[in-house]
């Protein structure tokens, strides 16, 4: 083999082995930059300047209803509670600084006693129809009557209706269906004399009308 060959054969070699080499060598690591030193002048304090606050007087104090209060009482049991919540947003949008109190209207003395004997009626019956042949005797009835005997033979169907009939009348006694709005101690809109929900346009004039009222007579 001549130098020629030799040649030919041993420069692509060491091509591959310096190939193989810097393959699996680590790569060189990059030179840090420089570090420069710069020396900050002495920094002097700086003198901030503070602005006085301005405070603004809030519009609570000088709202068109300010000093003035809304009472609403409604039947909560009546599901009425949505609707014055509603009113009453919108009695505060409106009058700026009014206070609007929201309250429950009880029904009447009768209707809330008679709605406590509703839950001992319920329970009594359900007694009742479950040992009814030992409940009789004690009670001095030679025999259960016969309308035992009905309710006896579906009981659970005669217990549910118990239960349901029994909630349907105390959710009536518990109910007094009213709706009553007062501006400072006056009344402005009553459902019991009404039969009706007021409007919020309406009821917006109402309260608009006795504030302004109210006002005339502390004027004078």
């Amino acid at each position: 083999m001549d130098r020629a060959q030799l040649l030919l054969v041993g420069l692509p070699l060491l091509l591959f082995c310096s190939d193989i080499f810097n393959l699996f060598s680590p790569p060189p690591s990059k030179p840090g930059a420089p570090h420069h030193h710069h020396h900050q002048p002495d920094s002097q304090p700086l003198i901030q300047q503070q602005h006085p606050s301005l405070e603004f007087p809030t519009q609570k104090s000088s709202g068109i209803g300010f000093g003035n209060t809304v009472s609403i009482d409604f039947c909560a049991s009546c599901s009425y509670r949505g609707t014055a919540v509603t009113m009453k947003n919108m009695l505060e949008s409106q009058f700026p600084g009014i206070n609007v109190a929201l309250a429950n209207y009880p029904p009447t003395l009768p209707k809330r006693m008679l709605s406590k004997l509703v839950p001992v009626l319920q329970f009594g019956v359900i007694g009742i129809i479950v040992g009814g042949e030992q409940i009789f005797p004690r009670l001095g009835f030679a025999a259960p009557p016969q309308w035992y005997y009905s309710m006896r033979a579906n009981r659970f169907g005669s217990m549910a209706s118990t239960w349901l009939l029994g909630n349907f009348i105390q959710s009536f006694l518990q109910s007094s269906g009213a709706f009553e709005v007062y501006c400072n101690g006056e009344p402005v809109f009553s459902k019991l004399k009404e039969n009706r929900f007021p409007g919020e346009i309406e009821l917006k004039e109402l309260v608009a009308r006795r504030i302004s009222s109210s006002r005339v007579i502390d004027g004078f």
